[in-house]
This record gives C-alpha cells, sequence and structure tokens, in this order.
C-alpha cells in the first residue's frame, strides 16, 4: 500500500427529511441552527457517522460508539490496553510518544485518518500515564443547509406506566423536533504531509470516499427514521501534486448550488454545478 501523495479535496450534498439531522443538547435537542436560520450537522457528528461506516465495512476503529461498538471494551483505554504493543509502550517508563502514535496509526483507520489525542491517567497496574496527539490528514467541515430550515416540534407521551401503582398512564414525557426538509453540504480534505506521518493510504482514502457515498446506511433512529436523510452527491477533486494546484477554499467554491424556484421543498428544486478549474477534474459520485 502506498502513501497519499496527491491531495485531494471533497464535498458531500445531502437532504434531510423530516428528521433531526443532528440534535442540539443545549437547546432542548432541536436540530442545530445558527443565528441566520441555517440547519447545521456538526462536523463530530459527520465523523461519527463516517467511523460507523468504516466499522460496517470491516475496518479496524479505536473510536467506537457504545451503540456500534464490535468488541467487549468499555473505554479507549481497554482498547488501547487490549494492543499488546501499545500495553508494551505504555508500561515503559522511557516509552517514545512516536512509537506509540505508529503503532496506533497502523492499527486504527480512524486514528490516522482523523488523528486522536491518547490521555490515560496513571492504572493500578504498571501502566504509566499516556499523553499522546496524533494529528490526522482527513479534515471535515460543519454541514450547513443551503437555505433556512423550518423546524417542526411535537409533544410526545406515554401510553403505559412506568411502575406500578401509577395512574392514567399518558402522562406527556417530552418532546421531539425535525426538519421538514432540507439540503445541506459540506466540505472536507485530506492533507498529504499529515499522511506521510500517520501512513494514511491511497486504499484508506477510497475507504473514506466509500463511505461517503453511503453515509446514512446502517443508521436509522426514531429521530432519523430510514430514508430520511440521503447523500446525493459527493465530489471528489485529487490533484496532480502533494501541495494541490489550488488553495481548498478556491476548489470548495466551484460548486455552485442554487435554488431554481422559491419554494425550497424538494431535492429537485435545487441545481447543482461545477466551475472548471483547469487542470483539476472532479469525480462525481452518486449516493446509493
Amino acid at each position: 500500500m502506498s502513501v497519499l501523495d496527491n491531495k485531494i479535496d471533497l464535498a458531500v450534498v445531502l437532504s434531510v427529511e423530516k428528521a433531526n439531522s443532528n440534535g442540539d443538547p443545549l437547546n432542548g435537542n432541536r436540530p442545530r441552527q445558527n443565528y441566520d436560520g441555517y440547519g447545521e450537522i456538526s462536523d463530530v457528528a459527520i465523523k461519527r457517522k463516517i467511523r460507523n461506516r468504516l466499522l460496517d465495512m470491516g475496518e479496524n476503529v479505536f473510536v467506537q460508539s457504545n451503540d456500534k461498538k464490535v468488541d467487549n471494551f468499555s473505554s479507549l483505554r481497554e482498547r488501547a490496553e487490549a494492543n499488546e504493543t501499545l500495553a508494551k509502550i505504555m508500561k515503559d517508563k522511557k516509552r517514545s510518544s512516536e512509537e506509540f502514535a505508529t503503532v496506533a496509526c497502523e492499527k486504527w483507520i480512524d486514528v490516522r485518518s482523523f488523528g486522536q489525542v491518547f490521555a490515560f491517567k496513571k492504572g493500578r497496574g504498571s501502566s504509566q500515564g499516556v499523553s499522546v496527539g496524533v494529528r490526522g490528514p482527513v479534515s471535515v467541515h460543519t454541514a450547513t443547509s443551503v437555505d433556512p430550515i423550518n423546524i417542526t416540534s411535537m409533544q410526545i407521551t406515554k401510553s403505559v406506566n412506568s411502575e406500578p401503582g401509577e395512574g392514567k398512564g399518558t402522562d406527556t414525557i417530552g418532546m421531539k423536533h425535525r426538519v421538514d426538509f432540507g439540503v445541506y453540504v459540506f466540505y472536507g480534505s485530506i492533507n498529504t504531509q499529515l499522511a506521510e506521518k500517520t501512513g494514511f493510504t491511497k486504499e484508506d482514502a477510497e475507504k473514506i470516499k466509500e463511505s461517503l457515498v453511503s453515509l446514512f446506511e446502517n443508521d436509522a433512529s426514531t429521530a432519523r427514521p430510514e430514508g430520511s436523510m440521503q447523500v446525493h452527491h459527493v465530489y471528489w477533486w485529487e490533484h496532480n501534486n502533494k501541495m494541490g494546484q489550488y488553495s481548498s477554499a478556491k476548489v470548495h467554491r466551484s460548486l455552485k448550488i442554487n435554488a431554481n424556484v422559491d419554494e425550497h421543498n424538494s431535492f429537485e428544486n435545487y441545481d447543482f454545478n461545477i466551475e472548471e478549474l483547469e487542470g483539476l477534474k472532479v469525480e462525481i459520485i452518486e449516493g446509493r
């Protein structure tokens, strides 16, 4: 496998229909919005979905959520110590942070992609404290809706008693919120200098691309019913050198999205065009 030696820029266009795309815990779990009313999906939420897709693809992932994990470890420390080489390094008072990072990058695709902060306190046994930071080559922006979004809220009730002896079991227990409809776009890039440091390969880049195309597969929940969130287009620019022929900002701006009618309630009401940049071609992959 060869380390990535061509800078990559990317953009993903997705739609949300009657779903809570990313609830804000500081705002009653309403879908995230900026002060201008545009919807947002945090970069952390996007990377979580990428990790989940990589897990579905059979890849080794370090940061696994409790509802998606494929092993029996209940903490990141336990997962790290299960690796014999890392466990040995952690017990060594003269350990090398570079060696620790190298082993972690070789083991887990999300570490060599997004980076990771390994911060563990001194263990009960002979394990020493760990403080190692890895910078990853793959960066992802917050997704933002093309237009301001409308949010619908509804009260939900329970129909049965939680405990014996309670009265009528139709008490209001909370609120549910959803985005009626929205088209979102997020951008990203893959840095070759950092790819060299983490060992991120061309094959890894292809796996990231595949995860983006199928980002919301196996991701259904009560807040995001099956089919309510969909990736429509993945734009993939591969430059012909390490530094890139153009800045990421210019490449990202080359994607033009316009609504062709006043009613923004359907994906078909939007036009997508690429402004050609001389010498740089874009691969457009349709979502599944």
